[in-house]
């Protein structure tokens, strides 16, 4: 008796290890896949499969990947009276493709594994099964599990039984191990007797020498889930090695299914062979398909790493295809340039223009991700009027369809755009809303944040506005905190560099404060300002001046003037220009409506300055340009 047989009847092999799928039992079809000795099913059985040339094969696997749908695919398959072995494995593999839905099944289980042609073929598999190739075989075998047969049909059981007789020669290619690692993956999980005979017979091939795919046939059987809980690690260690050396010649698909493997099996120190990957990307931009660059795009954001290249390339391939790409893949990369604060006007206004034309194909969270993504860094596109009436169009015909966190995400996006989509900001703030926001995970601090800010933008730029309020108990105190804040915190050089010459221009470090928390927020209520509750302003600078324009002790209760000093540092701008981010925007707009004038000291301006004599005359000029300093 094989291994595989022996283990699987001590596990229970027909409760099946594919766990991805929530189906009735229904979809472990041992009955609907007729076998050879089935009179019901009609047909030249006794024949074996046909050994057709390779111009013939070739012919019917382009008319395969023609077929869109699996009836299409039966269709061909009745029309064809000689069908090799080769193809008989990829005509399973296409009603895979083709049948899987989202939820880890088959769309029409009953329907397709019924069928008699089908029948026939797996029939016709079951029979000729020894007398096939190796590779054939296990793809034959890695279909059946895709398609999710019962593991104790004749079928699969047969084509476990050859794999075994074909693993025990032990000539097996590194291409065909790793397909085989999959179905008995598949089939019976890790503890399979015969997948560890595999992947032993795989560690025995020195990765040193394996081309680009085979090392994507092993990254892709890795990522299947073979390699959870850190196993085969020293594997996973030479295979990154020789990717790296091998990264000047893969092609786009090599690049993709290697980055987005590298995330799957979680792979931290890999960071030179991602960089490597980035460099290779840079050249094949154009040429990657939308799911490539989605995927590629995606693994950049996971590392946590741009490349000044890469982003020069979108740029000009992204406004070339804004219109036709996939909607996955442009809002991957918007996604990235927020998070990367990647400033990048040809971008977001191609990006802008297309959205206007095609907001219907977006998805209710693709839409909060773009907007979003213009929110951070702060830009408000050139078709802004036309982008924000299709953006409310899309709220008022897909409101319910938002998940609560990607509708807060949205509107707070907009409110750092100056957009002020009022009838839907009242709808956050009812109690049913707030409800589904604390469902689940519940409301974090970033979350509570953007209530609160969205709450004071209404309330201090839009004066008009009379809906909801904000419950006071679900307000922040600070936007500064630990991790992602809606404050950027402030750079300690460069504010350390700021707070010795303004000692230098107004004589004492008492005439300043520092690191300020403004006891303001306010409601509009009745035409005039009251204060409503406390809320935080964390100021980098705070000067006091009284009504003739002199400084005062910043203990001085008594103030006629208020100047706020922003020491902006690299961080709160975008990475690649001095683009202000939308957080610290809105931050100094909201400043100046609650009376402060606001002096912005950025970094680019500050690091010019050559000494203390420069230094104090250039503060001296930012904050008090109409009068004559003195000298101490």
């Amino acid at each position: 008796c094989h291994q595989l047989l022996h283990s699987c009847s001590s596990s229970k092999l027909g409760r099946r290890w594919l766990s991805v799928t929530n189906r009735e039992p229904l979809f472990l079809v041992s009955g609907s896949i007729r076998l050879s000795r089935d009179p019901s099913v009609t047909g030249h059985l006794t024949s074996l499969l046909h050994r057709l040339s390779s111009d013939e094969d070739a012919v019917f696997k382009d008319r395969l990947s023609s077929c869109t749908s699996s009836w299409q695919v039966l269709r061909l398959l009745r029309s064809s009276p000689h069908v090799s072995g080769v193809s008989a494995a990829s005509v399973l593999h296409r009603l895979a493709d083709l049948e899987q839905d989202d939820a880890g099944g088959l769309r029409d289980p009953v329907t397709l594994l019924s069928d008699t042609a089908l029948s026939e073929l797996c029939a016709r598999l079951e029979k000729d099964s020894a007398e096939l190739e190796d590779e054939v075989v296990i793809q034959a075998l890695q279909a059946c599990t895709r398609l999710y047969l019962d593991p104790w049909s004749r079928l699969v059981v047969r084509l476990v039984s050859e794999s075994q007789v074909r693993l025990d020669r032990g000539q097996l290619s590194i291409g065909a191990l790793c397909s085989l690692g999959k179905a008995l993956f598949a089939l019976e999980g890790p503890n399979c007797a015969m997948l560890a005979q595999a992947m032993r017979h795989l560690q025995n091939k020195d990765p040193a020498h394996w081309n680009t795919s085979e090392l994507t046939s092993v990254y892709g059987m890795m990522a299947a889930g073979l390699a959870e809980g850190g196993r085969y690690q020293d594997l996973l260690n030479e295979m990154n090695a020789r990717a790296l050396g091998l990264a000047p010649k893969m092609d786009p698909i090599t690049v993709s299914e290697i980055l987005g493997a590298l995330v799957t099996l979680s792979q931290v120190q890999a960071l030179p062979l991602v960089i490597a990957l980035c460099k290779q990307a840079v050249r094949h931009v154009p040429n990657f398909a939308d799911t490539e660059l989605a995927v590629v795009i995606s693994a950049l954001m996971h590392y946590g790493h741009s490349d000044h290249f890469f982003v020069e390339a979108l740029e000009r391939h992204v406004p070339k295809t804004a219109f036709t790409a996939h909607p996955e893949t442009i809002t991957k990369v918007m996604q990235y340039f927020g998070q990367r604060r990647i400033f990048s006007p040809p971008v977001f206004d191609a990006v802008a223009e297309s959205f206007v034309y095609r907001a219907d194909e977006y998805a209710t969270g693709q839409v909060s991700r773009q907007i979003a993504a213009l929110g951070v860094v702060g830009y408000v596109p050139r078709e802004a009027g036309r982008l924000f009436r299709k953006v409310e169009s899309v709220l008022s015909a897909r409101f319910s369809q938002f998940q609560p966190k990607a509708l807060l995400e949205l509107l707070h996006a907009c409110t750092l755009l100056q957009r002020y989509p009022l009838n839907f900001v009242s709808k956050v703030f009812s109690p049913y809303f707030l409800q589904q926001l604390q469902e689940g995970s519940g409301m974090d601090r970033v979350m509570l944040a953007q209530l609160t800010q969205l709450y004071m933008t209404v309330k201090l730029e839009c004066p008009f506005y009379d809906g909801p309020r904000l419950l006071p108990k679900l307000r922040v105190k600070s936007f500064l905190f630990p991790g992602r804040s809606l404050e950027t915190p402030v750079d300690p050089h460069l504010y350390n560099t700021v707070k010795t010459g303004l000692v230098d221009l107004l004589g004492a470090r008492s005439y300043f404060a520092s690191r300020v928390l403004t006891p303001y927020c306010y409601t509009l209520e009745l035409k005039k300002m009251v204060t409503d509750r406390t809320l935080n302003f964390p100021l980098d600078v705070e000067i006091k001046l009284d009504e003739e324009g002199y400084v005062l002790p910043a203990s001085h209760a008594e103030v006629y003037k208020r100047i706020a000093l922003c020491v902006d540092g690299p961080r709160r701008f975008a990475a690649n220009s001095r683009q202000l981010l939308g957080k610290e925007a809105i931050k100094q707009r909201h400043l100046r409506i609650l009376g402060y004038e606001v002096v912005q000291i950025p970094y680019y301006e500050f690091e010019k300055l050559k000494n203390k004599a420069e230094t104090v005359e250039y503060l001296h000029r930012k904050i008090f340009p109409h009068s004559y300093r003195l000298s101490w």
